[in-house]
C-alpha cells in the first residue's frame, strides 16, 4: 500500500472518528438538557427515577456502541477505507472521461 493511500485512509478514519465522538457529545447534551427541562414538570418521584435510569442506559449503550464501532474501524480501516477510496477514485476517473 502506498504512503499516499495510508495518508488518505488515516484522514478518512480521523474524520469519521471525530464525527462519531461529536455525535456522542451532542447525544449526552441533548439527553441531559431534556431531563433538566422535564424534571420541573414531573416533580421527582418514581417517574424521575425511571427517566434517570432509562436515560443513563441510553447514554451508556450508545456510547459503548460508538466506542466499539470506532475500535472495529481502527482494526479494519485499511480494508474499509481502502475500498471506499478506490471506488471514489474510479468514479472520479469515470467522470473525467465522459
Amino acid at each position: 500500500m502506498s504512503d499516499d493511500m495510508k495518508i488518505r485512509i488515516e484522514r478518512m478514519f480521523a474524520g469519521d472518528r471525530l464525527f462519531a465522538w461529536a455525535f456522542v457529545v451532542v447525544l449526552w447534551a441533548v439527553v441531559l438538557f431534556v431531563f433538566v427541562q422535564i424534571y420541573a414538570i414531573i416533580g421527582g418521584g418514581p417517574i424521575a427515577t425511571v427517566l434517570i435510569i432509562a436515560g443513563a442506559l441510553v447514554l451508556l449503550f450508545n456510547t459503548a456502541a460508538i466506542a466499539a464501532m470506532i475500535r472495529h474501524y481502527s482494526h479494519e480501516k485499511s480494508f474499509i477505507y481502502g475500498l471506499d477510496i478506490r471506488h471514489l477514485d474510479e468514479m472520479r476517473t469515470a467522470k473525467k472521461r465522459g
